[in-house]
């Protein structure tokens, strides 16, 4: 089954530290991971498959493309990079895993990278308690929203993940 993704290469590189000679191939998997783990989360199974059947028909359209543009993309390209940048320096090639290594410049330490992946995931909390919510207000433009059943994800409320309680 084809995966639409909800946001383009372009959205990912004018919102984010990407550059734009970035090849494509190494955070496209990124992007699908995080649309299929934490924005499928908050949308729920319904939803997510309506927005997603409408994306590949072409017929996005009303009140679901406000949605998706406004709420969801946002969303999408903070836990894109939440997901990619702790593995942006590596690659597996035939030899193995190696990092890259820039001749003019120093690689990031891992507190640094620590540091962006906290203020992305800052971000990505942020759109997610927005677009929750623009739901919990507008729930009757959306009815998929809440027609979850059996073994269906359910849409999560809770926008913050505040560590573990023993």
């Amino acid at each position: 089954m084809a995966v639409a993704l909800f946001i383009k290469r372009e959205d990912l590189v004018r919102n984010s530290i990407i550059n734009g000679n970035v090849d494509t191939d190494l955070f496209i998997q990124n992007i699908k991971d995080a649309q299929q783990i934490h924005v499928r989360n908050y949308l729920g199974t319904d939803l997510y498959n309506k927005i997603s059947a409408d994306i590949i028909a072409g017929t996005l359209s009303g009140d679901y493309l406000e949605l998706v543009n406004d709420y969801i993309q946002p969303m999408l390209i903070y836990y894109a990079m939440v997901d990619y940048l702790p593995i942006a320096a590596f690659q597996v090639k035939n030899g193995g895993v190696f990092k890259h290594r820039s001749e003019n410049a120093d690689t990031a330490t891992k507190e640094e990278v620590d540091f962006i992946v906290q203020k992305y995931r800052d971000k990505a909390e942020y759109f997610t308690r927005r677009f929750i919510d623009y739901m919990s207000f507008n729930q009757e433009l959306f009815p998929e929203y809440y027609t979850n059943s059996n073994d269906d994800i359910h849409p999560d409320t809770n926008s913050t993940f505040q560590g573990w309680q023993l």
